[in-house]
């Protein structure tokens, strides 16, 4: 049985996704970080704070962006979309970026770094 068009988008669609997912994953933690702990201290008296990898949070902040670019991808190519709905929807997404530009400080390469809406860092 042929693929029809639709089918044909459908797949290329898919593997789009999981081809920028993958991509999305790299990004090295900063030489100064490797090892570090990320330690939050409560403002709240007689409460214990928490102390996390700093790898481990590295690995979360590359996860919410592997997301979000899912995400955007997934907005380009809806079909049912108009246009004006989509560039509405990646306005969102960008001003997401620009609210993780605060740990760009983490990222080893400066390309994987988190660009806000005005296409710089400092968002």
């Amino acid at each position: 049985m042929p693929l029809d068009e639709e089918d044909v988008r459908k797949i290329v669609q898919a593997v789009r996704a999981v081809l920028n997912a993958e991509q999305s994953v790299s990004g090295a933690i900063g030489e100064r970080w490797a090892g570090g702990q990320l330690v939050m201290k409560p403002g709240k008296a007689g409460t214990q704070e928490k102390t996390v990898p700093i790898e481990v949070f590295f690995r979360k902040i590359v996860g919410v962006r592997e997301r979000l670019r899912v995400l955007e991808q997934r907005i380009n190519a809806h079909p049912k979309l108009s246009d004006e709905d989509r560039l509405q929807l990646q306005d969102y997404i960008t001003r997401a970026y620009g609210s993780l530009t605060t740990f760009n400080v983490l990222f080893a390469d400066p390309e994987d770094r988190f660009v806000g809406t005005k296409g710089s860092e400092e968002d």
